[in-house]
């Protein structure tokens, strides 16, 4: 594979302040598909024009381009950012986004340039399948930014994530805009045009088709009904203890109610009250008498303080006998940094179904969600507190560890969702969380036994292909090209 220097269509040439325009244009439409409530189908296309104009501008230009462009499009999202991480958290997250967006457009740039050839289609793709890879499993927060998550509505592409992962559903939506923009900005001086065409449009014909057939197969299982409830406001560690009481009172009402109409599990939320070590085992036992008085199973989640240590736990308590261990949150939020992280597995066996224990963000990462797969989980039971504005985005990340490992998910959130999804990503039943007085939500789904698939068998297999063949393409795309290979390229 002979390297060349490709320059035979000429660059944009415009104003600084014309391209200053373009790119705050092409960031708008780019907030489509990096909104915290994206439009599905514009996260295959919007990409498109500026990976075009990136591809038909000289090397700087096309970076200032790109940069400004991805700083409009994650601009209208830091008010919510403030609210997580603060000011200069914020400002900190959206600018480093940017310039992956920046950096991956940019490395794309150079490989088509560089190897104007059809399969130049698959260098975006595979950057981005291998951005997404390392970003899950390298860093803090995982990969909570992921293209994968705009597809949560759109079920026959959430179906690939059974396969391959959030990596492979990345690498499948970005192959339009990329075969788009290679065409537009590069079509006729493209060497076998219509192979890059092709190449983009088989694997996500093939995807499609696969994620429809996917989802004619019946659910199968036994009929479970699930009482969810969540009340939005907290019990801090200088709440009163008549405001305490007046929320735990609350909730049992809610449990008392969701039992009579014929809950089973009663799931409750992530950290309802901050407690220190003798309130939390008070705390339990009263649940835990609750649990048998209705003959329900009940989980709950709280936040325990003993002035050295914090914990996020939650409990899954009994209708008889023995409780299962208390369940410790492995990944942390960034307000819970000073958390002691956990590294246990819940699970307990209930009938002829197994259900696994998480918190919230647990469910964000890929190599968690497998972890219960392995174990074979049938059914998740996640509390969580959201942050309200990305409650959304939050139900349908946990929603695709359901989908790539074959379980039912069922996730209680204070200032979020009560939301129930199927192992294909469907939404059974759904509704807002609220304050006092709560809201609660019941829902009878076929459970189980979980599905089998490829992703839980092999895990980020092909997201560190993509990263491996993304990263040799990168280095090779950097070699100094021989003379003889530009002029021949030119010539052609």
């Amino acid at each position: 594979m002979k390297p060349t220097e490709f320059s035979a269509i000429p660059f944009l040439e415009l104003s600084p302040w014309q391209r200053l325009a373009l790119a705050v244009a092409l960031g708008a439409l780019l907030h489509f598909a990096l909104g915290l409530e994206p439009v599905w189908w514009m996260a295959w296309l919007a990409p498109a024009p500026l990976l075009a104009v990136a591809l038909r501008s000289r090397a700087g230009a096309a970076r200032w381009t790109t940069l400004v462009a991805a700083l409009a499009g994650f601009a209208p999202n830091l008010p919510y950012l403030y609210s997580v991480v603060g000011v200069a958290g914020a400002a900190l997250i959206v600018l480093l986004l940017s310039l992956l967006w920046m950096a991956i457009i940019m490395a794309t740039r150079r490989i088509v340039l560089r190897y104007p050839r059809w399969w130049s289609v698959f260098a975006y793709p595979l950057l981005w399948a291998g951005a997404d890879t390392l970003m899950a499993n390298l860093l803090p927060d995982g990969n909570w930014n992921s293209l994968a998550y705009t597809q949560a509505v759109f079920l026959p592409a959430l179906q690939v994530s059974a396969l391959a992962g959030a990596a492979g559903l990345i690498f499948v939506l970005s192959l339009p805009a990329s075969a788009l923009a290679l065409l537009v900005a590069r079509g006729t001086a493209l060497r076998h045009a219509w192979r890059a065409a092709a190449a983009a449009a088989l694997p996500v014909a093939a995807a499609l088709a696969y994620g429809v057939l996917r989802l004619q197969a019946p659910l199968e299982g036994q009929q479970t009904t699930f009482g969810l409830a969540a009340i939005d406001d907290a019990i801090g560690p200088q709440a009163s203890a008549t405001y305490a009481a007046s929320i735990w009172q609350r909730y049992e009402q809610q449990a008392e109610a969701l039992a009579r109409q014929g809950a089973r599990f009663i799931v409750l939320p992530e950290k309802i009250a901050m407690l220190s070590p003798a309130q939390a085992a008070q705390q339990r036992q009263r649940l835990a008498a609750l649990a048998a008085r209705l003959g329900v199973w009940i989980e709950a989640g709280v936040g325990t303080d003993d002035g050295q240590h914090r914990q996020n736990l939650a409990w899954l308590l009994a209708p008889q006998g023995e409780s299962p261990p208390t369940y410790q949150k492995h990944f942390l939020a960034p307000p819970e940094r000073d958390y002691q992280p956990g590294s246990d597995y819940t699970l307990q066996n209930v009938g002829a179904l197994r259900y696994g224990v998480a918190i919230c963000k647990d469910m964000h990462f890929g190599v968690f969600g497998r972890a219960y797969g392995v174990r074979g989980a049938d059914v998740m039971l996640v509390p969580a507190w959201d942050f309200g504005a990305d409650r959304h985005l939050t139900a349908a990340m946990t929603a695709l560890r359901g989908v790539e490992n074959g379980y039912t998910v069922v996730r209680a959130a204070r200032e979020g969702l009560l939301s129930v999804h199927d192992p294909y990503g469907r939404v059974l039943a759904q509704r807002d969380s609220a304050p006092l007085p709560g809201a609660s939500l019941l829902a009878t789904v076929q459970a189980g036994p979980q599905l089998a698939t490829l992703y839980t068998r092999t895990g980020d297999a092909f997201g560190w292909l993509c990263t491996a063949i993304a990263a040799a393409l990168v280095v090779l795309s950097r070699r100094r090209p021989s003379l003889a290979a530009t002029r021949a390229a030119v010539a052609t």
